[in-house]
């Protein structure tokens, strides 16, 4: 096994070497995407975001849509989460095959020993000063080559209309006030320049691979140990640590879920699924733990290393067929909530056009449903107009859980569609907090019931909304 001190994460305290000169470069905002994803996931397990998580799960929408088997939640989370980690794990080790350290040349075979539980987790102290200055550093050279890339961009712009200009003057000649403004535009120019090379001085371009990787490993392993923390009492596989070497505040679980609620448990090395309340006829292999012989996140057919990791999204497609993310609709329902979320505001006018497009959005079950309530409900309107009230009140009442989950869906979206050029550092949302995993036959109900409460109040004020 490698050990930490051979894995180049006291490089920074030793004297200049050849290995300087072998800088990130272009390289730099690959690396500050990962660093990001990293610093993601390390804030994402902090006490505050855990409790949020319980809280989360305890919502209305999350219990009624997804499930209240908090053990199955649980399991979602930590699924997810490692998820993340492996593919962030493969891009340190892939990154780390440009190292001279050997330790982070192979630092696939390092996550192997880690997930294997060989290294010592007393060492992994989530929180400690120690790892909050190496964060703090790491959240530093990132926003520092977010401005490198940033001012790059406004470079290239600048040079573009440089050499536009320079092909104006050849064609009109130069006057005294055209010199006077080519001189002001190559000022700003080479101010621009300026601030490039000192957004490259102290940012990942000029950090050398060793230094910048060594960062990012040991915080795969920090990050790993504090999953292991955080919901070992619920994943019974997962490697235990050692709570002797470690603060007291560290041994107190914020989470209270019996063990035995977990989604899945190891029996005779054969992998056994329990799902929530959601019944589901999908293939119990897909979300699980494998014991520590197959390390890995990894169906049977496929092998074991950290590059498959990367090529594998196994939470996102464990939903059943009987979930909203299971039957291809989460991103459709979303929108139309959000549409109804907009639309139910009185002062935004609701044409023929938006009403159809919003129509069209519906799957052909769920347009008969809303049809035939919608007809019940403005026959019955006609003769009690009290009704509207009552449709605003309940359309309010359900948005209030209901647009949450959609607005989740739609930021889970985002952040994964995003990925490839944002620097950011917040943690990002978990599926169980979308409507991926939501019962289907509730979530329809759910839409219908807005969608015919937004027509009769749209009736109701004269706003044009009529059946089709």
């Amino acid at each position: 096994m490698v050990g930490f001190a051979k894995m180049g994460w006291r490089s920074s305290d030793s004297s200049k070497t050849g290995d300087d000169m072998n800088k990130m470069g272009i390289l730099s905002f690959e690396t500050a995407k990962i660093m990001s994803r990293l610093l993601c996931l390390y804030k994402s397990l902090s006490e505050s975001e855990i409790s949020n998580l319980k809280t989360e799960m305890n919502s209305r929408g999350v219990s009624y849509l997804n499930s209240k088997d908090e053990g199955f939640l649980l399991s979602l989370a930590c699924a997810e989460r490692l998820e993340d980690l492996d593919k962030a794990a493969a891009a340190v080790s892939r990154l780390g095959h440009k190292c001279t350290d050997f330790g982070l040349n192979r630092f696939d075979l390092v996550y192997t020993d880690l997930k294997l539980g060989i290294i010592d987790f007393g060492k992994l102290e989530y929180g400690s000063k120690d790892i909050e200055k190496r964060v703090f550093k790491m959240e530093k050279l990132i926003n520092a080559t977010s401005g490198l890339y940033a001012a790059l961009e406004s470079l290239a712009e600048l040079e573009v209309s440089e050499r536009k200009m320079k092909q104006w003057t050849e064609r009109k000649g130069s006057g005294r006030l055209q010199k006077v403004n080519l001189d002001v535009f190559h000022q700003k120019l080479e101010q621009q320049r300026k601030q490039v090379r000192q957004f490259r001085e102290n940012s990942l371009w000029n950090q050398t691979f060793d230094k910048s990787v060594g960062h990012m490993a040991r915080i795969v392993c920090i990050i790993y140990a504090r999953i292991c923390i955080v919901f070992g009492p619920y994943i019974p596989i997962l490697p235990s640590l050692s709570l002797r070497n470690m603060r007291s505040s560290q041994q107190k679980e914020i989470l209270k879920v019996q063990p035995e609620n977990c989604l899945i448990e190891p029996i005779r090395e054969q992998i056994i699924s329990r799902s929530g309340p959601i019944h589901t006829t999908s293939k119990p292999t897909l979300v699980r733990f494998y014991s520590r012989k197959s390390i890995f996140f990894l169906c049977e057919d496929e092998g074991f290393g950290v590059d498959k990791l990367a090529k594998n999204n196994r939470v996102f497609h464990a939903a059943g067929p009987l979930t909203v993310g299971g039957a291809g609709l989460a991103l459709r329902y979303a929108n139309v909530i959000t549409l109804v979320e907009k639309y139910s505001n009185p002062s935004e006018s609701v044409d023929l056009s938006s009403r159809e497009n919003l129509y069209q959005m519906l799957p052909v079950n769920l347009k008969k449903t809303v049809g035939s309530k919608l007809s019940k409900n403005l026959k019955c309107m006609d003769e009690d107009e009290s009704l509207a009230e009552g449709w605003r009140d309940a359309l309010k009442q359900i948005m209030e859980w209901l647009a949450p989950m959609a607005h989740n869906t739609i930021n889970w979206q985002l952040e994964r569609n995003l990925e490839k050029t944002k620097f950011d550092i917040k943690p990002s949302v978990l599926l169980l907090q979308t409507l991926h995993f939501s019962d289907k036959e509730k979530t329809e109900a759910a839409i219908a019931d807005i969608l015919v409460g937004l027509s009769c109040i749209c009736k109701c004020e004269n706003r044009q909304w009529s059946e089709s």
